[in-house]
């Protein structure tokens, strides 16, 4: 049983940074493929970065590519989300997911088996 732990969310004007971290619980947090996800309002969660257990592969999606960077320090347990030059539409809440897989990236949504509570985005215009 992993528990994930979403915190860094908040308010920053358009252009601006924030770091989402997620801090898992659990032994072998290196044996985890880390996926961000976000969900707007009134719109279906969706795909924003993935890496891979030992961190040496990530991958992001299309509107969020050259802006994120996902990372994660095993030591700590923590998987990080950098969020450079934010914009309006980055507007969500994020959340964090984990499965046991040692073998490369997980992309799809129904293939993680835990979550995070979540932790709001805003970016005002």
């Amino acid at each position: 049983q992993v528990q994930l732990v979403e915190s860094g969310g908040g308010l920053v004007q358009a252009g601006g940074s924030l770091r989402l971290s997620c801090a898992a619980s659990g032994r072998t947090f290196s044996s985890y493929a880390m996926g961000w996800f976000r969900q707007a309002p009134g719109k279906e969660r969706v795909f924003v970065a993935a890496i891979s257990a030992s961190g040496g592969t990530s991958y992001y999606a299309g509107s969020v590519k050259g802006r994120f960077t996902i990372s994660r320090d095993n030591a700590k347990n923590t998987v990080y989300l950098q969020m450079n030059s934010l914009k309006p539409e980055d507007t969500a809440v994020y959340y964090c997911a984990a499965r046991e897989y040692e073998y490369g990236l997980i992309l799809g949504e129904g293939e993680y088996d835990y979550w995070g509570q979540g932790t709001q985005v805003t970016v005002s215009s």
